[in-house]
């Protein structure tokens, strides 16, 4: 029986990541996913260097599994959070908004595997020609910042899957086993998902927050910002206000000078679900409680088990 691809590739247990998401995966969150069998991910996005030095250390404390960082290529301390990776011997990087030729070949130098996260298929072909050991597709169901391709999972999975020849994560819309399942007969190799562990105990988002992504139903995620850069958020007054904003047709500035500085910080970390941007996916739509990371991905695993023995024995699937 042949190993899955992404298994062998990071070292785990089950083909299943969590997110490296702003303010919400620390240490906490990541080593508690890697020691359940997975691949836990540090968030760097909303860290200064000497913080993700910190929650580095203390990760490689709680767990002997391996784990991530996750860098978006744009933002200041980009150089800095490479340095201190490499210095820490993190064994597993996700890079995403950004060229992923930047730093691969010298993370690639020290050991490192390298995954990209892409919106399309043509940013999929660029990742693996810069050398990356896998990529991230990201359907447009996704929370937080989004592709301008609006490709949704359903389609964005097998056209990626058709293309190339290293192995792909499937992320955006899936929370369970059965939408882990539905990707990976799309194609993918492993999932990655944000929103469901988002609303996780050992998650360091606000328990406002958790809250109110349990509580949201179908409709209530809305994308905005495109002209900055596209962002899911969960409908409170904040996204109201950018709502009635675009009524006066506002320049990027004026736009910029509305999100601020600080603004999913005050939402998500701080638990302002008045004034804050809340980053979150469709898919918390289907969720109701917050569970601790192993009983999330025992629970996934179980569905994914039972729905791919029931596909064999369903009268819907016999023509």
């Amino acid at each position: 029986m042949s190993i899955n691809k992404i298994v062998k590739l990071f070292g785990i247990k089950y083909p299943i990541i969590q997110a490296g998401m702003i303010w919400c995966s620390g240490w906490e969150l990541a080593s508690a996913v890697s020691n359940s069998g997975a691949l836990g991910i540090i968030g760097s996005g909303s860290m200064y260097p000497e913080v993700l030095k910190k929650h580095i250390r203390k990760c490689k404390k709680a767990t002997n599994n391996p784990f991530a960082v996750n860098l978006p290529l744009l933002y200041p301390n980009a150089k800095e959070h490479i340095e201190t990776i490499i210095k820490e011997g993190v064994p597993i990087v996700f890079t995403s908004a950004g060229n992923p030729n930047t730093w691969t070949k010298e993370l690639k130098s020290h050991n490192i595997k390298v995954v990209h996260v892409v919106s399309s298929v043509k940013f999929a072909l660029k990742a693996e020609s810069c050398g990356v050991d896998a990529v991230v597709a990201e359907g447009f169901e996704a929370g937080g910042h989004n592709g301008r391709e609006e490709t949704t999972t359903l389609c964005l999975i097998p056209d990626v899957a058709n293309k190339v020849n290293i192995p792909l994560i499937a992320a955006g819309g899936i929370v369970d086993g059965k939408s882990m399942l539905a990707a990976m007969l799309l194609g993918a190799d492993a999932v990655q998902m944000g929103t469901r562990f988002v609303a996780c105990k050992e998650s360091s988002a606000h328990e406002n927050f958790k809250k109110m992504v349990v509580e949201a139903k179908e409709g209530d995620t809305k994308l905005t910002l495109k002209e900055l850069t596209p962002v899911r958020l969960l409908n409170n007054e904040f996204y109201q206000e950018l709502v009635d904003l675009y009524k006066q047709h506002p320049t990027k500035d004026i736009l910029m000078n509305k999100l601020g500085r600080g603004r999913a910080k005050l939402g998500m970390f701080e638990g302002d679900l008045i004034n804050g941007e809340l980053e979150i996916g469709q898919a918390s739509s289907q969720l109701n409680n917050i569970f601790s990371a192993s009983e999330i991905i025992e629970q996934v695993l179980n569905e994914f088990s039972s729905y791919k023995n029931q596909i064999n024995n369903d009268k819907k699937f016999i023509f």
